[in-house]
């Protein structure tokens, strides 16, 4: 029986990809496109409402154009954008505002690139480039978050370099997280009242994190928001590996391990669901039980930009990139359900 988690959805991927990139059958590989955790989709995944486009997995409505101002904005210009249309009423609404980090991040299939938007998805005018979000990165503070609309990559610019705003409206329907920022901050890093700002921190839609967030049981910590149990020591290997030794340390994990226990390699949104946006070195929750974090992680999931790549958390940033499947670069962090 496929395990249905909150806090975090299926990340799309629904093949299986070996080190060189060659599709391989799912059954027993352990990689994301065989267990496919999270919530499931909706099938229609989207519901057209003329110039509006409904994501009925996550209750949020987003413009059907993906580029209505039509040339890249500084970060401040697509907040501004934003607020333009709702003082026109756009679309016959006033409720416009640019995603935050979570909400951009929903809309992506990690199965399709160029765009990497589910099947059949209909939007149009979206452009191989970076799109802001409205979540300043912890990092440095005169840059914010933003998603590549080519092959998903999510890492941070400069505030004052000129991308494109997808705009975004309501509330949604509590599936995702909150990303964990809570205050504002203008395109030179200075702190500013959220007021008004249309950033992140002003709504702080999402699903609320439990308090405390994590249950220690002696070595694994339960996630309260997400219900995944991850091994607190989280670098099961003791150093870098490559993916395919990720793998084997996990199922060795499992077979040796007197807890009963399913050890897997999370997936990419699994990951992903442990960052705090309001922190750096690590990205993680405060109080977080785990140590010691490192740089890189390995996901289950393949990038689909190059089957021979597969997505990483970058934790001290907050980052999802890649890394070649070959290469020892990154570390373990097992999880279990």
């Amino acid at each position: 029986m496929r395990t249905i988690s909150k806090g975090y959805m299926q990340t799309g991927q629904i093949t299986c990809h070996d080190m060189t990139g060659r599709e391989v059958p799912c059954p027993g590989t352990g990689h994301d496109g065989e267990l496919r955790r999270g919530l499931p989709w909706p099938v229609p995944r989207f519901e057209t409402r003329g110039d509006i486009v409904l994501d009925r997995l996550t209750g949020l409505e987003w413009a059907r154009n993906a580029n209505l101002a039509e040339f890249p904005l500084f970060w401040q210009e697509a907040l501004d954008y934003v607020s333009s249309m709702n003082q026109q009423e756009a679309f016959g609404c006033r409720d416009w505002r640019l995603p935050n980090r979570r909400e951009l991040r929903s809309l992506v299939s990690y199965q399709t690139m160029k765009p990497p938007l589910p099947v059949g998805h209909p939007f149009h005018n979206v452009f191989p480039s970076w799109y802001w979000t409205s979540t300043t990165a912890a990092v440095n503070r005169s840059f914010a978050w933003y998603i590549h609309m080519e092959g998903a990559r999510m890492f941070y610019g400069h505030k004052q370099e000129s991308h494109l705003c997808w705009p975004v409206r309501g509330q949604g329907r509590g599936i995702l997280p909150v990303t964990g920022q809570t205050r504002c901050y203008d395109a030179e890093g200075e702190t500013v009242s959220c007021e008004n700002s249309d950033q992140d921190p002003q709504y702080r839609y999402g699903l609320s994190w439990p308090e405390p967030r994590f249950e220690v049981d002696g070595e694994y910590a339960v996630d309260r928001l997400t219900g995944l149990r991850w091994r607190r020591e989280a670098d099961l290997t003791g150093g870098e590996v490559s993916w395919e030794e990720a793998f084997a340390a996990v199922k060795t994990l499992t077979k040796h391990a007197d807890d009963g226990l399913y050890w897997r390699l999370p997936n990419v949104n699994e990951l992903e669901s442990l960052v705090d946006c309001s922190r750096y070195n690590p990205a993680l929750p405060a109080g977080h039980p785990f140590g010691p974090i490192r740089e890189g992680y390995w996901s289950s999931t393949t990038s689909m930009f190059e089957p021979d790549w597969a997505w990483v958390l970058y934790a001290n940033k907050g980052g999802m990139g890649v890394g070649h499947k070959a290469g020892r670069y990154f570390h373990v962090w097992a999880v279990s359900d």
